[in-house]
């Protein structure tokens, strides 16, 4: 990238942080189609937006934001998933061991359950390693409620991937 006074070219984002926007994608959306959409939308508003990058080693965070704000917007327009409330998501009754690894499509399932507000934060920390400040400053939230929703994701994942059963047994519908 270049020094701290210029902003990098549309080029240097898209081949420093093609992978992460994508993954990013992939995770909140669970599609690999709806994930190509995301990133390339997302590069086309920061191309339109590049002189909104007013410091270059921010550009990870400020990459990220797009792709969130591209999904919720999606979300809003009706293309995306259907958000459920993690309120009514039963404790695990306890720490039960897996025979058998998890499978990634099925643990792409479920987290393609959690609500957009939960999901966010678990693909950050998680996937693209963000720290909870970081997280909290993107999604404009207090530290303490990044930590309660990584929590509760946490919860919701353990639970269903360790009773293996369908989400819409135990999740009230959209």
């Amino acid at each position: 990238m270049h020094d701290g006074r210029q902003s990098p070219d549309l080029a240097e984002l898209v081949e420093q942080h093609y992978v992460l926007v994508y993954r990013y994608a992939y995770r909140l959306s669970g599609s690999a189609c709806d994930a190509e959409d995301l990133a390339q939308q997302t590069f086309l508003t920061a191309q339109r937006k590049l002189d909104q990058l007013r410091d270059p080693s921010r550009a990870k965070g400020w990459l990220c934001a797009i792709v969130r704000n591209a999904y919720l917007k999606d979300l809003r327009t009706g293309n995306g998933h259907r958000a459920v409330s993690l309120e009514t998501v039963a404790e695990p009754a306890g720490r039960e061991e897996r025979d058998t690894p998890i499978d990634l499509e099925e643990l792409q399932a479920a987290i393609d359950e959690l609500p957009e507000e939960f999901r966010a934060p678990l693909v950050l920390f998680y996937f693209q390693e963000f720290t909870y400040r970081d997280i909290a400053d993107q999604m404009e939230i207090p530290v303490g409620t990044v930590m309660s929703r990584l929590a509760r994701a946490k919860q919701h994942l353990r639970r269903r991937l360790a009773t293996r059963e369908p989400a819409v047994t135990d999740l009230p519908p959209g």
